[in-house]
Parts: structure tokens; sequence; C-alpha cells
């Protein structure tokens, strides 16, 4: 009983080890902007859209795709709150892609576009605490796939995390953890249809 007590307690406190890492490196800005051939955003969490676009307007990127795009959202929207005109030649470089639910989706849609537009590196746009899990993803899905990662910081991991925020950063940690377990077994993490970042 005793070496087992021992077990747990040094699974846990690696488990809090890997955690506390995990809130700092989701906290950390990105590093400067690597020029690709194209730009990937997955949708889910503030400042995403907004940084793939500035970024693509920047000449980050040839093509830019937001990837799970809700129903009723429409490009004209999405340029509207960028205050860039739908005839705007940058319209044409932005595909909206509606099917992926998860990051599991996201990163079937990321290897089916990036196939269809012979892409070869991507730059990765997502939320800091979502950014490992989802280059992962989409590696295992597209291993030939160069990936750029871009974590974007939101507002909640700019100050002190409320409790709110810590249990996001409890949730995504764990499937992190359920991702890569996936990775080294050759399985499926098991979290697609409850994977909503």
């Amino acid at each position: 009983m005793t070496r087992l007590f021992r077990a747990c307690l040094a699974l846990g406190g690696l488990w809090l080890a890997g955690f506390v890492w995990f809130v700092q490196d989701a906290s950390s800005p990105p590093v400067t902007a690597t020029v690709c051939d194209g730009i990937v955003a997955l949708t889910g969490g503030e400042q995403r859209v907004d940084t793939a676009i500035t970024l693509l307007r920047g000449g980050y990127g040839h093509l830019l795709l937001i990837s799970g795009v809700g129903p009723h959202v429409t490009l004209q929207h999405i340029l509207h709150l960028q205050q860039e005109p739908l005839s705007s030649p940058l319209a044409a470089r932005i595909t909206l892609g509606r099917r992926a639910t998860s990051t599991i989706g996201n990163a079937h849609e990321t290897a089916q576009w990036a196939m269809d537009n012979r892409l070869h590196r991507l730059l990765v746009v997502t939320s800091g605490y979502h950014i490992r899990r989802a280059v992962l993803e989409i590696h295992r899905t597209a291993p030939d796939l160069d990936l750029i990662a871009y974590p974007v910081v939101p507002l909640a991991l700019q100050g002190v995390p409320s409790r709110r925020t810590l249990f996001l950063m409890f949730r995504e940690y764990n499937k992190l953890l359920g991702a890569e377990i996936g990775v080294l077994t050759g399985l499926p993490d098991g979290r697609e249809g409850l994977d909503g970042a």
C-alpha cells in the first residue's frame, strides 16, 4: 500500500508540475512570425481570427484558412470586423472551413485545404492553451506539413487567472495529455466529440 501511495504521489507531483508549466507556456506571447505558404486560424477563442488576418495582411502567408466557422458566419461579416471591404484582394485569399467541430476536425480540414492548394508550410494560429494540441493533431493527420506555431494569448491569461480560467487550463491540459497518449499509442484520444476548442 505504501508503494502504491508513493507511486500515486509521484504521478500527482508530475501532473502538477506539468500543469504549472502548461499555464506559464499558454501565457507566453508569440515570437516573431515566420513567413509560410499559408496560415490557418482555428476558431473557438478570442483574437484568433483577427490575428490571422493581420498576419495575412502583413505577408506572412499567401492564403488563409479559418477552420471551424459557424454556419451563419459570412466572410463579409469577418471582413467588416476588420474594416476590410468584401471587394478587397484579401478576401479572395481567405477560405472559410465549416466542417470542423473539434481540434481533430480542424486537423483534417487543414490537411485537405493544404493538399488542395499545394501548401507545404503553415503558420498555425490559435490560443496559447490550444496551440500544442492543435499542432500535434495537424501533424498526426498530415505529417508532411511543416507547421509553425503562432500562439495567441487571451485577455484572461494576461493577468492573474480567474477560477474559471484555471478550470479551462485544467481541461485543456488534460486534453493535451490525452492527445499525446493517442500519438504514443497510435489510438485516437477519444475526445473528438467533446472537444469545443
